[in-house]
């Protein structure tokens, strides 16, 4: 079964929004099918049997809790619990298997996952088995105990509420990124703000605020930055996007501390969305 561990991380962060959370339930999932392993009969496959397993656990999960968000998708009075970024390594390791060509390729973005958020669960699960994973309509609905007609219905009615997935960043895309890294690590305010799109929007979970247009975000840099110290940046990428992680060494100190992880969303040559996640347990992520 453990082949199929990366693969169902994923499926878990699409229905959860959190790596973590998806990493525990596919730990739950594998305690569950060990105990159950004398139960299994093979009319249909273990990948299926464990996706069966993974989703019903998600599904309980997130009768627990509220949706994960974004600061620019938050009401003022919702409760606060944040979208996390996923590391593109995760992404790409959940590829490595034939059955698995479309697990990673799309519907990881994080408007796209931001938008998933705000479906019903069961709903949720429809949409990500059947139009990211392709799962024929029959699968699902046994998957998911409902008939077929009930997951088309699911499906439709999802499609309503959801952006397109987009596609991969491109080559030029990733240079954008770098530049902007480049001179975020020097402290050059000019050369970043000329890479920003007139209505970028920059959001900083945890804080709840959020900045959109060049303006706004070019104050945001020059307070913010200022203060910092000593920035060291290395580029990578998170959700299919390009992005960076950073490290300060504030001015007095001798030790880096994490800083944030930055997700940049490129439109024509320009950032038009920048989500930096100020949480060191999500640097050390993408440090591993």
């Amino acid at each position: 079964m453990e082949e199929y561990r990366r693969e169902l991380e994923v499926h878990c962060y699409r229905m959860l929004g959190s790596l973590h959370e998806a990493e525990d339930l596919v730990q739950e999932t594998y305690l569950k099918a060990w105990r159950a392993r004398d139960g299994f009969d093979g009319r249909s496959s273990v990948r299926t049997w464990l996706y069966r397993i993974a989703t019903n656990a998600c599904l309980d999960a997130l009768k627990a809790r509220p949706r994960r968000a974004l600061p620019v998708d938050l009401g003022s009075d919702e409760p606060a619990l944040w979208l996390e970024p996923i590391p593109d390594t995760v992404l790409n390791a959940a590829q490595a298997g034939p059955e698995a060509a479309l697990v990673a390729k799309e519907g990881v973005e994080l408007a796209f996952l931001a938008a998933l958020q705000h479906l019903p669960p069961r709903q949720r699960a429809v949409l990500i088995l059947r139009d990211v994973l392709e799962w024929p309509a029959a699968q699902t609905a046994t998957l998911l105990d409902m008939t077929v007609p009930a997951v088309n219905s699911a499906l439709q009615r999802a499609k309503t509420r959801m952006p397109a997935p987009s596609k991969p960043a491109t080559a030029a895309e990733h240079e954008v990124a770098r530049r902007y890294a480049d001179a975020f690590q020097r402290g050059d305010i000019p050369a970043m703000v000329r890479l920003l799109a007139d209505e970028v929007r920059a959001s900083m979970p945890p804080l709840r605020i959020w900045y959109r247009g060049r303006t706004a975000v070019e104050q945001a840099l020059r307070e913010s930055r200022a203060a910092l110290g000593e920035v060291r940046v290395r580029c990578t990428a998170a959700n299919r996007r390009p992005a960076m992680v950073s490290h300060i060494r504030p001015p007095g100190e001798t030790d880096w501390q994490p800083f944030a992880v930055g997700i940049l969303h490129i439109t024509a040559g320009r950032i038009t969305e920048l989500v930096a996640f100020h949480d060191p347990a999500v640097v050390a992520r993408f440090d591993r």
